[in-house]
């Protein structure tokens, strides 16, 4: 393989430390990041003997038009350093935890003096507990459901003082402890939480042993009726952990971790063991996994599921040793220092089971998954054949956009497409466009903007492509089969115009959707479409909407939000929008403007000492 001159010169100029380089294509876009203790001998091995890479490796080294590097001082930064830019880049080549957004945890609200217990997608430092990650929002709630019968927390917003005249009605349902009223104390109310803690840890015998021995004492001060809340509540918890499977005599808390395979896929069961019963599992799917040793696969995952991990146990059992087993085993323990945390391959006996157990679980589930996928694949093509032949289309749809305006009286308002191809949304296909030319609620003149602007992407690109050889943006050069509109017979006019305007009459179908009854307005029809109601057409229609819907709203909520922001500034007596363009030029954001010293603030042209001093009083 011939290598350009400038990877050459970069090769050549190579550190010879710790640290993580960043591969790049040639739109600039990060395509894998690695890590090395050596980064010259690491970059340098990729372009010498090529041949003997795997086809997938191959196929980066192809794209790779540039790259940087940071040195760290260990291997131990190099690997958190690698964590959080495959985290923050997202690269094609990397092995990756699939639809990697945030996963929700459970929160305990620890900091306040009566903690809540909710559900996030975010772990920070503000003094809380956190359990998980969950694969589902769905698990969490099914959770708190059990959870809440067992430990009735707190769920309103009152300010709880213990002197409210009456609880309201979870109290009466014994859904809530009532501590507006005084019904439990501030102590007994947290160590009630701290019980759900370690419940949810999995630790439940000493909770029941210190529950009997309270119910005891209020049944021995003839206080029956606390001590037959207390027994409900034992054997609340009794029943749960009857349904928890006993899987070892090792009470040493684990995660037995492992893996399935097939056509590219990998599905890693997760079990988590504590005291040594089953209390939970969960599977996660990884991309980019093709062509990848197994012990490969692992040792990613492990890096990126910990990551992320509210809680660490004390033992992760694998099928097989990982790779960099030393440096992960060190980078585990350096999360949790008040104990060690060990990687073990159990080779006989129960352990050796329970990693067998998992790996039959990962099969199964993956098998599972194929099957849905198969089938929402199914759907999906009976979806499109059902529209086509409703739309009367002689060629097959492949490719759908969808546009949708929202705005408040004509304010931050935003127009949004979606692009679905094959019947699956491609969101790094999503765009939207701020509305320049039009002033006050006027959508049909919005979505007219919007086509223009996307159709004059559409006319660059071609001239790009034509003229440079450049790649052009694939959410603006491929024309769609469907665009649709969301609205009725207005927003469909203005958008035949936009198509007459561009010639694609002819390449590109119309239909307007309007909202009321679910109708397809269309070119030169009279009379509306409806789709049949429980049809796999009307189904799809409905998500794209939805889409689409969703996608203008929360930029919509953005751009009042910046806009909430920037109106703070103007509140300031001497500044205007020049002032404020500048100030945010500067700063990029009000908290930076804010946080800034009044020495910086002064230094915007403009910007005199007193001014200064008004704009940090007005933002704090």
């Amino acid at each position: 393989m011939k290598v350009s001159t400038k990877i050459s010169t970069l090769l050549n100029n190579l550190p010879t430390q710790p640290g993580c380089y960043i591969m790049k294509d040639e739109t600039g876009k990060v395509i894998y990041v690695g890590k090395a203790i050596n980064l010259r001998n690491r970059v340098r091995s990729y372009f010498h003997g090529i041949t003997k890479l795997n086809p997938r490796t191959q196929r980066l080294v192809a794209k790779i038009e540039d790259i940087e590097w940071i040195i760290v001082d260990s291997e131990l930064e190099a690997l958190i350093l690698e964590m959080n830019l495959i985290k923050r880049y997202r690269p094609h080549y990397n092995i990756r935890l699939k639809d990697d957004k945030r996963y929700p945890y459970i929160k305990v609200h620890w900091g306040d003096d009566f903690p809540k217990v909710s559900v996030t997608r975010e772990m920070i430092q503000d003094g809380s507990r956190y359990y998980g990650p969950y694969t589902s929002v769905w698990a969490v709630h099914q959770t708190l459901d059990i959870v809440r019968r067992i430990f009735p927390y707190l769920t309103c917003d009152r300010v709880i003082t213990g002197k409210d005249e009456r609880a309201c009605l979870y109290y009466d349902i014994k859904l809530c402890t009532a501590p507006c009223i005084g019904a439990i104390d501030k102590l007994a109310y947290r160590q009630m939480i701290d019980d759900l803690c370690q419940f949810l840890q999995g630790h439940s015998e000493p909770i029941v042993e210190r529950l009997q021995n309270d119910m005891e004492i209020a049944a021995d001060h003839l206080n029956y009726e606390k001590a037959a809340t207390i027994r409900d509540q034992i054997k609340a918890i009794e029943t749960v952990v009857e349904h928890q499977k006993v899987v070892s005599s090792d009470y040493v808390d684990s995660d037995v971790i492992a893996m399935a395979r097939s056509n590219g896929e990998s599905c890693v069961q997760v079990f988590f063991i504590r005291s040594g019963k089953l209390i939970g599992r969960e599977y996660f799917m990884l991309e980019g996994t093709e062509e990848t040793p197994d012990a490969n696969v692992l040792a990613e995952f492990i890096k990126q599921f910990y990551d992320q991990a509210a809680n660490l146990p004390n033992q992760v059992l694998l099928p097989e040793e990982v790779e960099e087993a030393n440096i992960i085993r060190q980078w585990l323990n350096s999360k949790k220092p008040e104990q060690k945390i060990e990687l073990r391959v159990p080779q006989n006996g129960s352990q050796q089971e329970l990693v067998a157990m998992a790996a039959e679980n990962a099969a199964q589930t993956l098998a599972v998954l194929k099957a849905q996928w198969e089938n929402d694949s199914h759907r999906q093509e009976e979806a499109l054949t059902e529209l086509q032949t409703a739309l009367e289309f002689s060629q097959p749809i492949n490719r759908i956009e969808c546009y949708d305006i929202s705005n408040i009286q004509g304010t931050a308002a935003i127009g949004s497409m979606v692009v679905f191809e094959k019947g699956i949304p491609h969101k790094n296909l999503y765009r939207r466009f701020n509305i320049r030319t039009v002033n006050g609620p006027d959508d049909f003149a919005s979505m007219e903007e919007v086509l223009i602007r996307r159709f004059n992407r559409w006319q660059a690109a071609q001239d790009l492509s034509q003229n440079l050889g450049k790649k052009p943006d694939p959410s603006f050069s491929v024309l769609p089969d469907l665009l649709i509109v969301d609205g009725g017979k207005g927003q469909l006019s203005r958008a035949i115009s936009v198509l007459q305007r561009y010639n694609l009459s002819e390449r590109v179908r119309l239909a307007g959707l309007a909202k009321q009854n679910e109708e397809l307005f269309l070119p030169e029809k009279e009379q509306s479409l409806l789709l049949p109601r429980h049809s796999q057409a009307f189904y799809l229609i409905q998500r794209i909407r939805d889409e689409a819907h969703r996608f203008a709203i929360s930029g919509h909520r953005n751009m009042r939000t910046k806009q909430g922001l920037a109106s703070r500034l103007d509140a300031v007596h001497g500044i205007g929008p020049t002032r404020r363009r500048q100030l945010l030029t500067q700063f990029g954001s009000i908290d930076a403007i804010q946080n800034a010293s009044i020495e910086e603030l002064m230094a915007v042209p403009g910007i005199t000492k007193k001014l200064a001093q008004q704009i940090k009083s007005q933002l704090e």
